[in-house]
């Protein structure tokens, strides 16, 4: 089965935009049987495309730290759920699970493991296809800064190749169809 590790904001307070791109990509990984590896909120998008998914007929793993749980802060309705020790231990399950990363628009998580992610894509350290959906343009001004980093020669010009930019849970779709 193939897997794809969604990050992606546990915020409930954002705009139902965001909200509709999610549910409209769980139910494509759903309907597609797609595994989806996730962080195992039980809030925000994280929610939305774990309960789109599992409505379409898709299994959704999530991975999370023993903190978490405590808090309350994990989905109840998984279809597995792993804990773990430390949030690097989170990340290192759910990119060794997949065999394709989609970012979706979140806050500071969202940001640092997707920064992560293509940062090992660099290093070699991870190998498959990594997506930004850009739900409503929402990550422009990160696209801006890491062309200005080309521009600048902070990167190299093939780091661009690390990653691609979706505008649609459909163009995702197509990314990691691979």
């Amino acid at each position: 089965m193939r897997s794809v590790c969604v990050y992606c904001a546990s915020s409930s307070r954002i705009d139902t935009g965001y909200t509709e791109a999610a549910e409209a990509l769980g139910t494509l990984l759903g309907k597609g049987r797609w595994r989806v590896i996730n962080g195992a909120g039980s809030f925000g998008l994280m929610r939305v495309i774990s309960d789109a998914t599992l409505k379409a007929g898709g299994t959704v793993v999530g991975v999370i730290p023993h903190f978490m749980v405590d808090n309350g802060w994990c989905h109840s309705g998984l279809t597995e759920l792993i804990r773990v020790e430390t949030m690097h231990e989170r990340k290192q399950r759910m990119a060794d699970m997949s065999d394709a990363v989609i970012a979706l628009p979140g806050g500071c998580g969202t940001l640092e493991e997707l920064m992560e992610i293509i940062t090992w894509r660099q290093l070699g350290l991870y190998h498959h296809p990594v997506v930004i959906l850009n739900t409503n343009h929402y990550y422009d001004p990160l696209l801006e800064m890491l062309n200005r980093a080309e521009d600048e020669q902070f990167m190299r010009l093939q780091t661009r190749m690390l990653w691609q930019v979706a505008e649609t849970p459909e163009e995702a779709m197509r990314m990691i169809d691979v």
